[in-house]
């Protein structure tokens, strides 16, 4: 049997997972800042670490996921204040937004979803313990940084020397630092924030930094040492970085055996992203789109890689989707649950796949090949085997009919019950050997994306293109 390998950023190489506790996998995941609707690269980030805890649970593991809730930081802040309400009500109101997208999408529930603003002692416990380790100073302006100079391991997940560094992009560099690569731990109130974000301390009232978030959650769900800490590339630095800096600094052992970052969205050769402008969020993309087919769509890529977004990637997707369902759809497999045969072949070749850095493409591949075969063989096994492989990643969850009836944009928005009185419609034509009305119907019919299968005894089933 192969062994699970990952490719861990901090090593640099694809490293054999090797948990601290054997059977189980204690994850970190570093989740969405939450003020306003998430776009198809946190889908990216969300979906890639879903497929890591799906493996790593197939693969027997007993899994504890952690994926956080930033729900107080600047642009919180900033939003909450525009909006004229408060911090809460604005973070509430997106949070449901966001279960409602990964819901659609297939996404598991994390195992526990920590909220900053319920661990800001644990933050500040870690902030005492650096300053007495002479890690941490309190500024002139109020704020309290971390001096970076002081942890000699600064750098080492990024493999940036200490001249090559700057602050990170959500730090300000201001007058209150003693060197301009500090980053703050806990920044002094503002007599303009709202007073929901103003928290005592003994070095006055303040509020969190944003990297000394994670740090706590992670400690206080995972411990101070655990296996794996995940999150999108842009995090690796400053974000990981200074949580490194803090939670080893802190506690003096490693924070994490295994640091797994996942590619960015690209449109047109640019990083997706709110400040270039050229995001899609998850919801406008699921009017178009099944919530399935943008799933398949981000799994044919490899988690590491760029991930080219068009609509054109994502049609030709849904065409490829259609094909694995249409494998499935007119062979009977029963109601019963379906479960993986490990020994047979295509799983064989799955299971090297995932086991090699978790690699989806070349899982997917397998699944194709098995495609063909059940077409070949109208294998009811083979079929059953099919939907179990793929149901490992989320796939093919539905009834064929239910995904090759199921409506989207390219449709026309025409209704099932539509649909249905054209059919009987066309079949009152033919039973009266009008058949230039029964042709007619079935080329509007496909006109509006849909296709009829036709068998002796009359149309059987239909599909939309």
């Amino acid at each position: 049997m192969s062994q699970l390998k990952i490719y861990n950023t901090l090593a640099r190489e694809k490293q054999t997972f090797i948990p601290i506790e054997a059977g189980k996998a204690n994850m970190y995941v570093c989740g969405m800042t939450i003020y306003d609707y998430c776009h198809i690269g946190h889908a990216r980030m969300m979906m890639a670490f879903d497929v890591i805890y799906r493996w790593l649970k197939a693969s027997g593991y007993q899994v504890k996921y952690v994926r956080n809730i930033t729900d107080i930081d600047d642009k919180i802040i900033k939003r909450a204040v525009e909006n004229g309400e408060s911090i809460s009500q604005l973070t509430s109101r997106f949070e449901k937004f966001m279960d409602e997208d990964t819901q659609a999408l297939g996404i598991l529930p994390p195992d526990v979803v920590p909220h900053a603003t319920e661990y800001v002692p644990q933050m500040l416990g870690i902030i005492e313990l650096l300053e007495q380790k002479g890690l941490a100073y309190k500024g002139e302006d109020g704020d309290v940084n971390y001096a970076v100079r002081d942890f000699p391991g600064y750098g080492k997940l990024s493999g940036k020397s200490l001249d090559d560094l700057r602050a990170g992009e959500r730090v300000d560099v201001n007058t209150g630092k003693r060197d301009p690569l500090d980053f703050v731990l806990w920044k002094a109130s503002k007599e303009s924030e709202p007073d929901e974000v103003k928290w005592p301390s003994k070095w006055g009232s303040g509020r969190p930094g944003w990297h000394i978030e994670c740090s706590a959650m992670s400690c206080a769900t995972l411990g101070q040492h655990f296996d794996i800490h995940g999150g999108g590339a842009d995090l690796q630095f400053p974000h990981h970085e200074n949580e490194i800096a803090q939670s080893e600094g802190a506690f003096g052992q490693a924070m994490a055996n295994y640091w797994i970052h996942n590619g960015f969205v690209r449109v047109d050769n640019e990083k997706m992203s709110k400040s270039l402008g050229n995001f899609f969020t998850i919801r406008d993309v699921l009017k178009k789109y099944d919530a399935e087919v943008v799933r398949f769509f981000i799994l044919r890529a490899h988690y590491r890689s760029p991930l080219n977004y068009s609509d054109a990637h994502l049609d030709d997707a849904r065409v490829a989707l259609t094909r694995l369902y249409t494998a499935l759809s007119s062979i009977d497999i029963g109601s019963g649950e379906c479960t993986v045969d490990w020994d047979e072949a295509h799983a064989v070749r799955f299971r090297e796949a995932m086991d090699d850095d978790f690699n989806t493409p070349i899982a997917v591949a397998a699944l194709f090949d098995l495609a063909s075969e059940v077409n070949k063989s109208r294998s009811p096994a083979q079929a059953r085997q099919l939907k179990a492989l793929a149901s490992v990643i989320g796939l093919l969850g539905r009834s064929p009919q239910q995904f090759l009836q199921a409506g989207t944009g390219d449709s026309g928005g025409m209704s099932e019950a539509a649909i249905a009185g054209l059919i009987e419609q066309r079949a009152a034509a033919k039973k009266a050997r009008n058949f230039a009305e029964s042709d007619k119907i079935r080329a509007d019919l496909l006109a509006a994306g849909i296709v009829l299968e036709d068998k002796p005894d009359g149309t059987t089933n239909w599909r939309r293109a």
